[in-house]
């Protein structure tokens, strides 16, 4: 017959497995209910004085910055911050960390609190009023007015940036605005990316646009995805308007800008980004680029 202890130590042993198994699924559980959160990361909000809209910056800090403190960096800027800084953070993440890319601070400006995203990027990133539009229009030179008064200047206050190259990064109606800023104001950024730009808006007026002669050389990665063409499903002819507007950069530029074009295969207006991000921030900051 078995011993009281020893069925004493039967019952301890129980209790110290049950007690482990429910510790591991508690903790897999409260695993499960934890945000994840983009790495060196931070979020602020910054008040356009003018309009008295706020709008949240999302700012993301290279793998060195901390560890050099005496280093500064290049900023990455991107508009339609809430999307775009998912998807340039990740894809920069191992070019950067690995070498391969220059490190640079990325910088996301979202859209103002208060409004809806297609407001707000209706708003702020066309450049003319469309009397036929149920959204406002027409307050990209406000807009750029902002970044340039309030970003710029909360980002160079806080952060090692003196100095080094800014990029703005555009996609859509973003690319429309970048187009613009690009046109009328070519050094407020050492280049840009523009990516499937709305050059439909308003009857083509970008492409009526002057153009004002860059002071220093701008750089320009300009792309559009092979099947954003109303035979593919999309409402306007995205390829033929960007073409356009690569014509226009080269005609007038005098040959301040530096211009590089890309057709992306197999892409539509919902799936470019993401390459259009990656090749174009390889070509302005990949290593191989710099030799």
């Amino acid at each position: 017959m078995l011993s009281r202890s020893f069925w004493v130590l039967i019952v301890l042993a129980f209790s110290a497995v049950s007690s482990a198994v429910s510790s591991a699924v508690f903790s897999t559980m409260a695993s499960a209910d934890t945000e994840f959160t983009i790495p060196r990361s931070t979020v602020v909000e910054l008040q356009d004085h003018k309009s008295h809209r706020t709008y949240p910056i999302f700012i993301k800090l290279p793998k060195s910055y901390r560890a050099n403190p005496k280093a500064s960096y290049p900023v990455i800027y991107l508009l339609d911050g809430s999307y775009a800084f998912q998807v340039v953070s990740g894809v920069t993440r191992f070019p950067m960390n690995s070498g391969v890319m220059e490190q640079a601070i990325i910088v996301a400006i979202s859209y103002s609190k208060g409004s809806k995203g297609a407001a707000s990027r209706v708003r702020d990133y066309t450049p003319y009023h469309a009397e036929d539009w149920k959204l406002e229009t027409g307050k990209a030179a406000h807009h750029a007015d902002f970044i340039n008064d309030t970003v710029f200047t909360y980002i160079s206050n806080n952060y090692r940036v003196e100095g080094m190259p800014r990029t703005l990064v555009g996609n859509s109606l973003g690319g429309l605005f970048s187009a613009y800023v690009l046109f009328t104001r070519p050094n407020m950024f050492s280049s840009y990316i523009i990516g499937s730009p709305s050059v439909w808006f308003r009857a083509n007026a970008i492409l009526s646009e002057a153009v004002l002669p860059a002071k220093t050389p701008v750089n320009v990665y300009l792309a559009v995805g092979a099947l954003e063409r109303p035979e593919y499903g999309e409402r306007q002819d995205m390829v033929e308007g960007a073409q356009k507007l690569a014509q226009k950069i080269m005609q007038q530029s005098e040959q301040q800008i530096n211009l590089k074009f890309k057709l992306i295969d197999e892409a539509t207006h919902a799936t470019t980004f993401p390459t259009t991000a990656i090749q174009g921030l390889d070509w302005l900051y990949g290593s191989r680029h710099k030799k």
